[in-house]
């Protein structure tokens, strides 16, 4: 047999995905899983949106340009200027989802062999890009004991090298729901100044702010050459299927090498650029009852998880997401423990183990992620599974 690529083996799974067989498997035997694994809104897409791409009318579906359609990278360029972040539709590039605009980020910015500092818990996914693009993830440390703060300025510098060529961090996070502030942002910046590196900001949850404003990296003064943001529709206008996300810069040279391998990969899907081109156009009002609903559904979920015996959960203060500490000895055993072996009133809850979130190996044995993006009804009633799931456990702490 030919062998396989080292690239190859060492693709990380999923930790948000990886138990889906799992999960397939108990409902064939008619169990009911709530879905808390993964960020999927229930939330149903803008019907401007969809109608827009109804309505749409070709003699032939061609390809758009690499870098987007002009009209809607006009349309981001007002957005992101509602936003208070100025850039003109030149400065952005339309990607397949945010995924690839932080994989063009990676292997724009950076060689084989280079290294990205990330404060983790991260994305689990900056694993496998990390991994695609051949550059080296270098973890600096967040704990639950300080709400995944910001690490101390001290370890970054500590974890500077040679090699160390960009910080990238997602504000708020995924999967923290930490929201840094522009205090913060400022000392990131400092710190880019100071080891000229680039500073990658995934804002794919801008509109998910609880508490305060948010403060883009792209509001930075003095940083044009050293900010790329990644962000996305997929959270925004819950379109995760639409894969429409784009990189922002005003770097001029990192989008002319950017654009290189948006041409090599033709053109971003045509529908989901009219989807989103619409979707631009919303009222402030449709994010002002969105975030009401999911601050709604953070409190459920957070005031029902602290109140379970030696469970820890900081409170959220962005995204969609929070992380638990639970009262077990490996929270991947108790995952697949609960998809296998566990239902209650038959059903049953899905998580996403933490370990995939981290790159420092051992860290995040007994976390979780859970994401609070059903409805208030089923966010209460897989709260209950789950607290009788840990009553349950065999291998509970």
């Amino acid at each position: 047999m030919p062998t396989i690529s080292n690239r190859g083996l060492k693709m990380p799974s999923s930790p948000i995905r990886k138990l889906n067989p799992l999960a397939d498997a108990a409902k064939k035997r008619g169990t009911k899983v709530y879905h808390l694994n993964i960020g999927q809104p229930d939330i149903a897409t803008p019907k401007s949106a969809m109608d827009a791409v109804r309505t749409s009318s070709f003699e032939t579906l061609s390809y758009s340009p690499s870098a987007g359609i002009e009209s809607y990278r006009n349309k981001l360029s007002k957005y992101y200027a509602k936003n208070d972040i100025s850039v003109s539709p030149s400065q952005i590039i339309v990607t397949v989802g945010g995924s690839e605009a932080i994989s063009f980020g990676f292997m724009s910015c950076l060689d084989p062999g280079d290294e990205v500092l990330i404060p983790e818990p991260f994305y689990a996914n900056y694993n496998g890009f990390a991994t695609t693009t051949q550059v080296t993830v270098k973890p600096v440390t967040s704990s639950i004991e300080n709400n995944y703060a910001l690490p101390d300025f001290a370890q970054f510098e500590e974890n500077i090298g040679p090699k160390t060529q960009a910080i990238l961090i997602c504000n708020p996070s995924n999967p923290t729901g930490y929201l840094y502030s522009k205090e913060e942002l400022e000392q990131l910046k400092d710190l880019c100044k100071k080891h000229d590196l680039f500073l990658f900001a995934d804002e794919a949850y801008r509109e998910f702010c609880y508490i305060g404003e948010h403060f883009s990296a792209l509001q930075l003064e003095d940083m044009d050459e050293h900010v790329i943001l990644m962000d996305t529709i997929s959270k925004r206008y819950s379109a995760c299927g639409a894969r429409i996300g784009a990189l922002v810069t005003r770097n001029e040279q990192i989008l002319e090498i950017a654009l290189k391998f948006a041409q090599a990969r033709l053109s971003p899907p045509t529908f989901a650029q009219i989807l989103e081109e619409a979707a631009v156009d919303l009222p402030e009002t449709y994010f002002t009852k969105m975030q009401a609903k999911y601050k709604s559904r953070r409190d459920l979920l957070v005031s029902e998880l602290q109140a379970m015996d030696g469970v820890e959960c900081p409170l959220p203060l962005g995204a969609f997401y929070a992380m638990a500490k639970l009262p077990v000895d490996d929270s991947e055993k108790f995952c697949q423990w609960l998809l296998n072996d566990f239902s209650f009133d038959g059903a049953t809850v899905m998580l996403a183990p933490a370990t995939g979130f981290y790159a420092t190996p051992g860290l995040g044995k007994q976390e979780v992620r859970l994401a609070y993006v059903l409805n208030e009804e089923e966010i209460k009633k897989a709260m209950t599974c789950l607290k009788e799931a840990l009553k349950q456990y065999p291998d509970k702490l």
